[in-house]
C-alpha cells in the first residue's frame, strides 16, 4: 500500500485472447499494471529514444520536424548470364526521417544506365531482419562504415552528410571512419573502351552554350536613322536596332509616324548575323560552313578521297560580322547597303559599354528637328450661364461633362469622429451703422470643399431674427471682372484668420476670434498656415526686436513687478504690438501667447463628467446596474473593492454601455486609488442615474466684448522669460 500512494494509474494490460477460438496468451510484451513492467520484464521501445535533458519538450513529430539524417549507401546486384559482368554496383542515398522513423530509399539517376532508377524504397518504418521482425529501425542502427539489411538486401552505409554527423555525435554515437566508395567495374571498363575510341568523322566542337547561358534576355538597343535616298521628299525613318548578346545577331524595326502613308510591315530586318560588306556575290551552296576539311590524296588512290578537318580553315570563305564593339552612338553601320546612323541607346546600353568597354561618353546625335512647341489654348470669356467650371467644361471637348471635384480631398478633409475639419472664426461687420456694429456673425469654412457658411448669433432686444446669413457655397474674392477668360479666385483657408478683413458679397467683416479646433489645427498644420507657424513669427519678431534686445528685456521686467516671470495676455499683447509697430497681426500674437501660456494641468470636472455619462445612460435604457456591479464583485476574487483598469473596462465593454470610449477612459481614470486599481463600487455608483441622479448643466462662454478687441486666451498668463531666451539667447 505504501508503494502505491500517490500512484494515479492502475489500467491492466490485456495478455489474454482468442485465436482461432482457442484461448491463449496472445501479449507477452505488454506491462503490468498501470503501464510498469512486469518484474524482470524490458520493454522494448516502439520508436527512437532520444536522451533526456537536450533540446525542447515537444513531441518528435514537432521537434524534428522536416528534419532528415542523410546517409551514402551502395549495394551489390548479381547479374546472371552475362559474361561482361558478373555483379554491378549501385549507389543510393538512404533517408532516416527524425520525426517517425520511417526510412526511404533512392538511387540517383545516371545517364545511359539503362536501369530504372529512382525510389528503391518508398518512405515507411521498415521492420528489423530476422529473428527480430517484431521491431523497426530505429536512430540507434544507423552508423558510418556498417551494413544494414533492409528486405534481404545488404546496404553498406560508407558516408553521410555534416548535419547527420552533428545529430549523432549529440546523440552519443562514436562515428565510425567514412569508408571508400568503390566503382563498378563494367561502368569503369565502358568508360575505357569509349576514351579509347577515336570518332568516325572530323570533328569540331563549336561551343555556343556558354555565351547563350550567359547572355541569354539581354539585348542592347540602340535608336538609329537611315537617310532613304530613293525618298520623294528625303525623309529621315527611324529604326530601332536590337542586337542580341547570346549569339550575336541583330534584328531592326522601323518607327513608323502616323499618317506617313507608309505600310506597316513587322520588321525592316529579320534577326541574322549582318555582315559588314553586303552586299556581296552569291555563293554556291555549300561555300559557306561551319566546318571545312582537306583531301589529302585527292584522286590519287583508287579515286578514294582520304578527308581530314582543316583547323586552319584554309578553303573558309571568311565573312566578318558587326560585333558590339562596333556599334556606338555616331557610327554608320551598313545594313545591305543602307547606310544607317546610330544616333542613342537606352540604359541597360549605356550601363553594358560603361561596364566592358570604359566608354562615358554617350553624347546622342540630332537627327531631327525639335518639335514645334504646342500652341497655348485660349478660352473663350465667361458667358454668365452657370457656373464658372461648368461653362469651362463645355471649352474641352465635343462631349459635355460635368467638372470634376476634388474627391480625395473630400475622403481626407471630411468629418471624422471628432475631426470636424471646419475652421469657425467670430466676425463682425466693419460699418458706421450704429445697429449693425453689435452684430456677431459664425463664419464656418469646410476644408473637404472650400465652402464658407455665415451665420448670425441671435440677440435679445436688437430687432435682428439671426440664423442663417449666407448659404454654405465657394465666394470669389472681390475686384475681379466678372466676364474674363481666366478662372476666378476664392477665398481660401489660409485668407481666414483672426484680425483679417474679408469682403463677402459686399459685407466687410473683421474676424475677432475662433474656437480652440480652429487654433489646433491651424497650429498643427503651420506649414499651410504662416499666421500660426511659430518658427515665422519668432523669425519675424526677432528682425524687428533684435537691435533693442536689452530695452525689451527692460520692458518685460517693468511688466512684472511682483517678479513672477508671468504676465497677462493684456500687456503681453500691447508689448508686442508695441514692439513690432503694428505689424503683426492678431493671430500671430494669439499663436506667440499659446506657444509661451503657462499651462496648468487639465482636470476633468468629475461631476459634469458623470452628468454626461447619465444623460447617454438614460437614453439608451441602460438600467443593468446590478448585474454590472454583481460581475464586478465576482472577478475581485481577493474582495479589495478594486480591479485593474483593463479589466474594469473589459467588463464595461461587455455590457456594451452606451459611453464613448474617451469619455470611459476618463471616467475610470478618475476612481483609480493610489494602486492604479480603479474602485468599481464607487463607479457603479456614480453610473446609477436610476439612484444617484446628477443633474446635468452647460458653461456657456460670455462674449460681452462689442470693443472689437480680442478676447484674453483661456490661460492664466504667459511665460516672458523663454520667450527672451528664444530671441536673445540666454542672459548670464
Amino acid at each position: 500500500m505504501v508503494q502505491e500512494m500517490g500512484k494515479e494509474k492502475f489500467h491492466k494490460s490485456q495478455h489474454w485472447g482468442f485465436c482461432n477460438n482457442v484461448a491463449m496468451l496472445v501479449a507477452e510484451d505488454k506491462p503490468g499494471i498501470g503501464g510498469e513492467p512486469l518484474p524482470g520484464q524490458k520493454l522494448k521501445p516502439e520508436y527512437s529514444v532520444f536522451p533526456k535533458g537536450m533540446g525542447s519538450d515537444a513531441p518528435a513529430w514537432v521537434a524534428f520536424d522536416k528534419q532528415v539524417l542523410s546517409f551514402d549507401a551502395y549495394f551489390e546486384e548479381e547479374v546472371p548470364d552475362k559474361n561482361q559482368e558478373l555483379y554491378r554496383i549501385r549507389h543510393c542515398k538512404i533517408y532516416f526521417y527524425l520525426e517517425d522513423d520511417t526510412i526511404q530509399v533512392i538511387e540517383p539517376q545516371v545517364k545511359n544506365s539503362g536501369i530504372t532508377q529512382g525510389t528503391i524504397v518508398r518512405r515507411h518504418r521498415i521492420p528489423l531482419p530476422p529473428p527480430h521482425e517484431d521491431q523497426f529501425y530505429t536512430i540507434d542502427h544507423f552508423n558510418i562504415n556498417i551494413e544494414v539489411i533492409l528486405y534481404a538486401r545488404r546496404y553498406k552505409i560508407i558516408d553521410c552528410d555534416q548535419f547527420t554527423k552533428n545529430f549523432l555525435r549529440k546523440m552519443g554515437v562514436r562515428l565510425n571512419p567514412p569508408a571508400d566508395r568503390p566503382d563498378d567495374p563494367y561502368t569503369k571498363e565502358r568508360q575505357k573502351i569509349l576514351e579509347s575510341m577515336k570518332p568516325l568523322r572530323p570533328y569540331e566542337r563549336i561551343d555556343t552554350l556558354k555565351q547563350f547561358l550567359e547572355h541569354d534576355g539581354q539585348v542592347l538597343r540602340f535608336f538609329c536613322v537611315w537617310d532613304d535616298p530613293e525618298s520623294m521628299f528625303h525623309d529621315p525613318r527611324e529604326l530601332v536596332l536590337h542586337y542580341y548578346l547570346s549569339d550575336d545577331t541583330i534584328s531592326i524595326k522601323e518607327i513608323i509616324p502616323v499618317n506617313s502613308g507608309r505600310d506597316a510591315v513587322p520588321l525592316f530586318l529579320r534577326r541574322d548575323k549582318l555582315p559588314k560588306y553586303a552586299p556581296t556575290g552569291l555563293y554556291q551552296p555549300g561555300t559557306i560552313t561551319s566546318r571545312t576539311v582537306l583531301n589529302v590524296f585527292g584522286k590519287l588512290v583508287g579515286n578514294r578521297g582520304r578527308y581530314i578537318l582543316d583547323n586552319r580553315k584554309t578553303g573558309a570563305v571568311h565573312q566578318e560580322f558587326y560585333r558590339d564593339s562596333d556599334l556606338k552612338i555616331g557610327a554608320v553601320i551598313n545594313v545591305w547597303g543602307r547606310k544607317t546612323i546610330l544616333c542613342d541607346c537606352d540604359e541597360f546600353t549605356k550601363e553594358y559599354y560603361r561596364t566592358k568597354y570604359g566608354i562615358e561618353d554617350f553624347t546622342p546625335v540630332a537627327y531631327k528637328a525639335p518639335p514645334p512647341p504646342k500652341p497655348e489654348k485660349t478660352f473663350p470669356p465667361y458667358t454668365g450661364f452657370g457656373s464658372e467650371e461648368d461653362s469651362l467644361c463645355s471649352c474641352m471637348g465635343l462631349l459635355l461633362k460635368p467638372p470634376q471635384k476634388d474627391f480625395k480631398k473630400f475622403m481626407e478633409k471630411d468629418r471624422s469622429g471628432m475631426e470636424s475639419n471646419i475652421l469657425r472664426f467670430l466676425a463682425k461687420l466693419v460699418t458706421d451703422s450704429p445697429i449693425d456694429k453689435d452684430r456677431k456673425f459664425i463664419i464656418s469654412y469646410f476644408l473637404s470643399d472650400d465652402t464658407i457658411s455665415i451665420f448670425e448669433q441671435v440677440q435679445q432686444n436688437t430687432g435682428l431674427l439671426g440664423g442663417k446669413f449666407l448659404e454654405r457655397g465657394r465666394i470669389k474674392k472681390p475686384g475681379q471682372e466678372l466676364f474674363k477668360s481666366e478662372p476666378s479666385e476664392y477665398f481660401k483657408a489660409q485668407d481666414l484668420f483672426v484680425g483679417a478683413r474679408v469682403c463677402f458679397h459686399g459685407h466687410n467683416f473683421l474676424l475677432v476670434d475662433a474656437d480652440e479646433y480652429t487654433f489646433n489645427y491651424m497650429e498643427k498644420h503651420a506649414n499651410e498656415f504662416s499666421m500660426a507657424d511659430i518658427g515665422i513669427i519668432l523669425k519675424k519678431l526677432k528682425d524687428a526686436a533684435e537691435p533693442r534686445s536689452r530695452e525689451i528685456r527692460q520692458v518685460f521686467a517693468a511688466a512684472d513687478p511682483e517678479h513672477s516671470k508671468v504676465i497677462e495676455y493684456e500687456p503681453f499683447r500691447n508689448l508686442i504690438a508695441s514692439i513690432t509697430d503694428g505689424a503683426f497681426s492678431e493671430h500671430e500674437i494669439i499663436t506667440l501667447g499659446r506657444y509661451y501660456s503657462e499651462r496648468e494641468e487639465y482636470e476633468m470636472d468629475l461631476h459634469f463628467l458623470l452628468a454626461v455619462a447619465q444623460e447617454q445612460l438614460k437614453k439608451n435604457s441602460f438600467e443593468n446596474f446590478e448585474q454590472l456591479s454583481a460581475v464586478f464583485l465576482y472577478n475581485d476574487r481577493e474582495k479589495r473593492g478594486a480591479l485593474p483598469y483593463e479589466m474594469c473596462r473589459t467588463i464595461c465593454k461587455s455590457f456594451k454601455l452606451p459611453l464613448a470610449d474617451d469619455d470611459l477612459q476618463a471616467l475610470l481614470t478618475m476612481f483609480e486609488d493610489d494602486h492604479k486599481q480603479v474602485e468599481y463600487k464607487k463607479f457603479v455608483d456614480g453610473l446609477n442615474w436610476r439612484e444617484n441622479q446628477i443633474p446635468a448643466f452647460q458653461t456657456i462662454k460670455s462674449e460681452d466684448d462689442s470693443s472689437g478687441q480680442p478676447p484674453s486666451l483661456p490661460v492664466k498668463g504667459i511665460k516672458y522669460l523663454p520667450l527672451l531666451d528664444d530671441l536673445f539667447g540666454k542672459e548670464e
